[in-house]
């Protein structure tokens, strides 16, 4: 594992993110691979810092704009009418605004879209989570199913992302609130609420489709606790994703100066964020003493210094046989795609992608075509595709 980690280290060349011209503007420009050559073509481009994507069963691919906007690519090409109907309380301010898009496993029938995003202003918002019915161009029957018990001030660290699991179930990663931490400010400080099972501040939360509390909850049947709570001491767990063949929930989480985490995440565990972290605060300060603790769970993988991790997918296609149970991770430092090897639990090689575009890598998902399926985040933003030659 020592020799894996020191891969992991290597990958700092952060450049800076650019929406001119790259490779990826050709049809089909061809990448060599350690395990599989692909061409990378551009899908759609002009997305307005594009966050999540969800793909519809008729082909169609829903894509949200952080900005405030649901984007639909039909035929490959990206429609100019908006969908009307996105919630209209949507605070757009550095890392807050219109996040995630899922839809319902019965989509075909229900036409359910789920949308994440933060809700309210600069000095009181909170991750909200909100079911529609997908009707032509417009969202109708609209439906809060979540909102955070506690707001939060800034637009820090929020979460937001969306995985329906097997059983029907949807799981929302809640960020723990804070962005920058100041000495100076308290306001900015690790307040811990990670830790505080009072709030779902700093968790994963698994509710029903309908936004009720499923009784099979780790803490359904304790007052103490709020029922939606599934994981928590976790600091901003933007992406979260299914591997199948193991049956496994994981998720990967921003560190603050490094300590950034993919982990396994199971029902009832504390992942220990604040107070056991590989990584200190923005100004070098240590944010904790501890890397491990009693009852707080490791990571499987961790970054030092940080790559800002957005979104993971595991690959399972017969397309690209090389990639066969792979974990892609999508990053934002380093303007990056990471392909990690898995065998069983552990990490045993790390290949960087992609980092000839120079763009910030927000969202990566693996398409029911079996294509790789990327997001990235810049004013003039593109869905790219990795297909098979």
């Amino acid at each position: 594992m020592r020799a894996v980690f020191t891969l992991a280290f290597v990958f700092t060349s952060f450049g800076p993110a650019s929406p001119t011209a790259s490779p990826a503007e050709s049809a089909a420009a061809v990448i060599r691979s350690e395990q599989a050559d692909f061409r990378i073509s551009t899908i759609a481009s002009g997305l307005e810092h594009p966050w999540g994507l969800a793909f519809a069963p008729d082909g169609d691919i829903l894509v949200t704009e952080r900005v405030g906007r649901l984007r639909r690519i039909r035929n490959g090409r990206l429609q100019s009418d908006l969908i009307s109907g996105v919630p209209t309380d949507i605070l757009v301010e550095r890392l807050s605004g219109l996040h995630d898009v899922a839809l319902h496993p019965r989509f075909t029938s229900n036409h359910w879209v789920y949308l994440s995003y933060t809700a309210g202003t600069h000095d009181a918002n909170r991750l909200t989570l909100r079911r529609y019915r997908l009707q032509d161009d417009a969202l109708v029957e609209d439906t809060l199913l979540f909102q955070t018990n506690v707001a939060k001030v800034g637009p820090g660290l929020t979460g937001g992302g969306l995985l329906f699991l097997p059983d029907g179930t949807l799981l929302l990663s809640v960020g723990d609130g804070t962005h920058l931490y100041k000495e100076d400010d308290p306001r900015f400080r690790p307040h811990k609420q990670a830790q505080n099972l009072g709030n779902t501040l700093g968790s994963i939360i698994r509710l029903r489709d309908d936004g009720s509390i499923p009784s099979d909850n780790p803490f359904a049947n304790d007052s103490s606790v709020r029922p939606e709570i599934y994981a928590y001491g976790l600091r901003n767990a933007q992406g979260v994703a299914y591997r199948v063949e193991a049956r496994q929930i994981w998720a990967v989480d921003h560190g603050a100066k490094g300590g950034d985490e993919i982990n396994l995440i199971s029902a009832g565990m504390n992942y220990g964020w604040p107070a056991i972290t590989y990584g200190v605060n923005y100004d070098g300060a240590p944010i904790s003493e501890h890397r491990r603790a009693r009852m707080m769970q490791q990571p499987v993988w961790y970054w030092v210094p940080s790559i800002a991790p957005s979104s993971l997918t595991f690959c399972a296609s017969s397309a690209f046989p090389g990639w066969h149970g792979d974990l892609f991770v999508g990053a934002l430092k380093g303007a990056q795609l990471l392909r990690l090897e898995l065998e069983g639990m552990a990490v045993i090689a790390v290949e960087p992608l992609l980092t000839d575009l120079e763009e910030r890598i927000r969202n990566v998902r693996c398409g029911p075509d079996g294509s790789v399926y990327v997001l990235t985040d810049n004013v003039a933003g593109r869905l790219l595709r990795l297909g098979p030659l």
